[in-house]
């Protein structure tokens, strides 16, 4: 059976069977692992809908000679072949701002685990240790500097949630003009890129891997941070060299760090980021919730409907 829609990853079920009622849809999260079934389904296919792992690039698309559109359930781009894209004049819908909350209060929530520091003693407390005096010496958000690398959407909304809990948002983004009005909507400091690293108690990260950005995070800017700093990475791995974070940490120079994204998704054997101190790792996970993957899903159910009627 031919589908018009094809879904390789997981997506809500109301916004599928909203597709399923208006065209015939395919949706087998299980496609994303298996590219040469997603290559058979992809005939006659006017739609496909991805999240990050699929690799959406000409050799693809070259077996969906009917696509117009690429939904993307999220708004990172780097998997999508874009210039393919452009040349088979297949449009790329991302779901801009529907998960941006999400990410926001994820950084933040980070950023106040790793600056504290006290939320891993659980087992001890459990077993009769009481390790009162170490833990004692977390610190608190309140009058602490964020240093906030990309101020797009998400930026902006992570600088809201620091001022409330009485941090001090400073912000780099060479793409921002300077006269644009996110700069002035939350008040936030403009500074270069070199300042921030030295002078945030906490940076976050909200930039797309480019070759401007790979490699962003080095072993001379990490060196750059004050002691005890702490870092957040919510955009993309390649941004941050996991290698130099790593020795950082084992150093103790930095007092901690939350990564969402990796190089490599998942991590390969041998990572240099395994059995490190005072590091969280998530599965990219910081813009994915129950209520951002119902927005997600909608939107992106909506404005593939939409392009296909326009098609």
């Amino acid at each position: 059976m031919t589908h018009s829609i094809v879904i390789s990853e997981f997506m809500d079920e109301a916004a599928v069977e909203t597709l399923r009622a208006a065209h015939p849809t395919l949706y087998d999260p299980s496609l994303a692992e298996a590219p040469e079934r997603l290559a058979a389904a992809l005939a006659g296919a006017r739609a496909l809908i991805v999240r990050n792992r699929t690799r959406v690039d000409g050799a693809l698309l070259a077996h969906g000679p009917e696509l117009a559109v690429v939904g993307r359930l999220g708004v990172g781009l780097d998997n999508i072949d874009l210039a393919a894209c452009r040349a088979r004049r297949v449009e790329v819908i991302p779901a801009t701002g529907a998960n941006a909350d999400s990410v926001a209060e994820y950084v933040i929530l980070a950023t106040g685990l790793l600056l504290r520091g006290t939320f891993g003693a659980t087992a001890e407390v459990a077993a009769g240790a009481w390790p009162r005096e170490r833990l004692a010496q977390g610190r608190e958000m309140a009058g602490k500097t964020i240093g906030i690398v990309g101020f797009g959407d998400i930026g902006r909304r992570v600088a809201k949630l620091a001022r409330a809990f009485g941090m001090a948002p400073i912000a780099h983004d060479p793409v921002l003009p300077t006269d644009h009005s996110g700069w002035t909507e939350t008040p936030v400091e403009r500074v270069e890129l070199e300042a921030l690293f030295a002078r945030a108690d906490a940076v976050t990260l909200h930039v797309p891997l480019t070759p401007a950005t790979e490699g962003l995070v080095s072993a001379a800017r990490l060196a750059r941070m004050k002691p005890g700093a702490v870092l957040v990475n919510t955009s993309r791995g390649g941004v941050v060299d996991e290698a130099a974070l790593a020795a950082s940490l084992r150093e103790g120079r930095l007092g901690g760090a939350a990564l969402d994204v990796f190089e490599t998704e998942p991590l390969p054997a041998g990572t240099p980021l395994a059995g490190v101190p005072n590091l969280l790792l998530t599965p990219h996970i910081a813009g994915l919730t129950v209520e951002s993957n119902t927005r997600v899903s909608t939107l992106i159910a909506e404005r593939v409907l939409m392009a296909l009627a326009m098609a």
